[in-house]
């Protein structure tokens, strides 16, 4: 299981990416959680991080974990 913050790393959620920017045939086996889409709006829109997910990436790092991906690398833009 992986680690997380004090309040764990959440559930597993299996996820489809439907979307014409979507790569095809890619399974992304990088750790997300429901902050992942706001992570990549906030990412994509270059926008500041909201308080809530700079707590959630202190309290991952404090327990010795990575922080949460975005969305960003099942996702084929064409740059």
């Amino acid at each position: 299981m992986p680690r997380g913050d004090a309040a764990g790393p959440g559930t597993r959620i299996p996820a489809l990416i439907i979307s014409p920017f979507a790569k095809k045939g890619f399974v992304d086996k990088t750790p997300h959680d429901t902050g992942s889409i706001l992570r990549f709006i906030t990412h994509r829109g270059s926008l500041a991080p909201l308080p809530g997910i700079g707590s959630r990436y202190a309290g991952l790092a404090r327990h010795g974990s990575a922080p949460m991906a975005d969305l960003s690398a099942a996702l084929d833009f064409g740059h």
